[in-house]
């Protein structure tokens, strides 16, 4: 009963478990994919930060730079002019030449120094360049026309072989100092003259981040099966309780609490479905009544718990006696009642006189110690499956055995009668 209790359980739990591990692991997996795009998104604003800081840092030196029209610097070896700057050179009192490095030829040596230390890359670049080295990417194009569209900055993270590289750009906005340089091309103070782009290697920071995904995925694998492990032993914990609560539920609402025997209710239900399936495969069906011989005087000679003890040790001799498929049950007060299936009156008078000899061989103990030894009387009736097709009342099949059972007291108790209606 246990076993069959604890199956259905499982049958009505698993679709409440199997939601409930739904539920939480889309919930696990919420919270770690936002932990995972928050932090990502977080490296990412470092990245740009860092960006904009390289941006401002070499705008704020090429604005030093213009302040003061370019800065002179000897003419050594490997110093070469500018050759998009008219007379880039001057000749000092002292022998020796000097060259002018105007913003942009100083961002690009700057840039050329960062690259070479593996820092960063800075490019300043036009729709509209005087050098060619200046010339716009495809990235720095289309940033340069958005910066028409009144766009603030751009970035963008792009793949070169085994490397990324973060890529960001903002505009260059013409004062009275680029005029120096740039008149001649129409701007005017104000106007958008160019951009900067900045790059730099991300590749580690990805590796990084690609690394915090798999971290992320592991963890969120074993917090789902450590949650799901806890509450698959609760859950285990509850319906076993449950189960044990439903065959308690069960045994009361079956079995006599004293004697541990069917009850009265669960008997009569027993006798309805044996009844019908006596009649449909043409079988007898026996009803034995039994009664505990002066269990008045039982009680009130040793006391209701002597009482007691002698309805149970008469329960336990018929739960040990009879069959899988028979029915023993407390009928009420000192009275038992026994069904037996497709019983013939040889098989039903040897199991009958067994019980009433090993009845009346046993003894009680009483408190005082004293041996207490009671005699049963039994009533039997045999109803074969015509005569239980004819009778419409439980009763009176019971009544039978009843009338059984009062004959045998009747005739001085601690004897068997029976009565076969075919």
């Amino acid at each position: 009963m246990s076993e069959l209790f604890e199956k259905n359980s499982r049958n009505i739990w698993k679709p409440f478990i199997l939601n409930i591990m739904l539920v939480i692991l889309l919930f696990i997996v919420g919270i770690f994919i936002g932990i995972f795009f928050k932090n990502k998104d977080l490296i990412e604003s470092g990245m740009l930060s860092n960006a904009r800081a390289h941006f401002r840092n070499i705008v704020i030196t090429r604005s030093w730079n213009a302040r003061y029209g370019g800065v002179y610097v000897e003419k050594t070896k490997g110093v070469e002019s500018n050759p998009y700057l008219k007379n880039p050179d001057i000749h000092g009192i002292n022998g020796k030449t000097y060259t002018k490095k105007n913003p942009a030829l100083m961002t690009r040596e700057i840039s050329q120094i960062a690259e070479r230390d593996g820092l960063f890359r800075f490019h300043i670049t036009s729709l509209m360049p005087l050098n060619p080295g200046n010339k716009a990417d495809p990235f720095e194009e289309k940033a340069l026309r958005s910066f028409e569209r009144g766009t603030k900055e751009t970035s963008t993270v792009v793949r070169s072989a085994d490397r990324y590289l973060f890529r960001y750009m903002a505009p260059l906005v013409v004062d009275r100092s680029c005029l120096t340089c740039h008149a001649e091309q129409g701007y005017r103070i104000g106007d958008i003259r160019g951009g900067i782009s900045v790059s730099f290697d991300i590749t580690d920071t990805r590796r990084q981040i690609n690394l915090y995904m798999v971290v992320i995925i592991i963890l969120g694998v074993a917090t789902f099966a450590i949650i799901f492990l806890i509450i698959y032993l609760l859950i285990r914990k509850l319906i076993r309780r449950i189960t044990e609560a439903q065959v308690l539920i069960e045994e009361m609402a079956t079995h006599d609490e004293l004697t541990g025997l069917y009850n009265r209710r669960y008997f009569f239900t027993r006798y309805r479905e044996e009844c019908d399936r006596a009649i449909r495969y043409r079988k007898n069906l026996c009803i034995m009544m039994i009664d505990i011989d002066h269990f008045k005087a039982i009680n009130d000679t040793h006391g209701h718990q002597i009482g007691d003890v002698a309805l149970k040790n008469l329960s336990e001799l018929l739960m040990r006696n009879t069959r899988a498929s028979d029915i023993a049950a407390r009928y009420g007060g000192e009275e038992f009642v026994v069904m037996i299936p497709e019983a013939g009156r040889d098989g039903v008078m040897l199991f009958a006189e067994k019980i009433r000899s090993l009845v009346e061989s046993s003894s009680t103990m009483s408190e005082t110690g004293a041996d207490i030894r009671f005699t049963i009387s039994i009533g039997i009736v045999i109803v074969g499956a015509s005569e239980l097709a004819g009778i419409a009342n439980t009763d009176t099949v019971i009544k039978f055995a009843d009338d059984a059972l009062y004959r045998a007291k009747r005739n001085g108790r601690n004897r068997i009668e029976i009565d076969e209606r075919p």
